[in-house]
Order: structure tokens, then sequence, then C-alpha cells
């Protein structure tokens, strides 16, 4: 199981989400934002200055690149392991510095979950 399933599989159920239509404009505001993100996804020229991606504002977004992260080291650690046993030329610490980046990327992701999840739960013993 990666980590974008595992923490999909443990995100509390949103208390705001109603049910409702959403607001009007909402999808021509969502669309523009899905757009930008392609477009940062784009691979750069060969030669050519990486800018960084744009920064979305929102706490769901910060929480989806933090989890996509995640999934990327553990994917890379994967490829330079299966490289390694399959005897390509992959340097040995190259492969062992892979596993503990995606190790304590991935612990790190848990403990921001726990408290989250430790946050959320006061929340909603707070009497109002």
């Amino acid at each position: 199981m990666d980590a974008v399933s595992l923490f999909r599989l443990v995100r509390p159920p949103n208390p705001l989400s109603t049910g409702l239509p959403d607001a009007p404009g909402f999808e021509a505001a969502r669309a523009k934002d899905l757009a930008r993100e392609a477009g940062a996804a784009w691979p750069a020229a060969p030669g050519a200055v990486a800018r960084p991606a744009p920064v979305d504002g929102t706490f769901d977004s910060a929480l989806d690149r933090l989890v996509q992260g995640v999934s990327q080291k553990q994917a890379v650690a994967r490829e330079t392991m299966a490289g390694l046993m399959s005897g390509q030329q992959v340097p040995l610490h190259q492969a062992m510095i892979a596993m503990e980046e995606a190790s304590v990327s991935f612990q790190l992701m848990v403990e921001v979950r726990n408290r989250l999840l430790e946050s959320y739960q006061e929340l909603m013993r707070m009497q109002v």
C-alpha cells in the first residue's frame, strides 16, 4: 500500500461538507487551478532553469503535496532497490539513502497525520 492510499484511508471526513451544490463560479475557479497545476507539471526544456511550482494556499493542497512527495520518494526507493537486486549499476549507498529518505518522510507524514487527527478530535470535543 502506498502513502497516498494509506493517507486517504485514514483521512477524517470533512465536517464542512454539506452535500449542497457548489457555489456559482466554483467550477470555473477549479478549472483555472487545474490548468495552472497542469502547466506546472510539464517538464522544462533541456538546459532551462526550473522554476518552482506556484504554491496553492489551501491546507488540503499542502497535505496532498506532502503525500505526493512521500509517494514519489517511496517509488524512487523501490526502483533503486529493484535496480540493485537485478544487478544494474546502482551504488549501494544510493539505494540506502533512497530507502532512508522514504522511511523518514513516511514517518513524518504519519506524525503529521496523527497530530491532525488529535487536533480534529480535540475540536470535536469542544463545546460551543
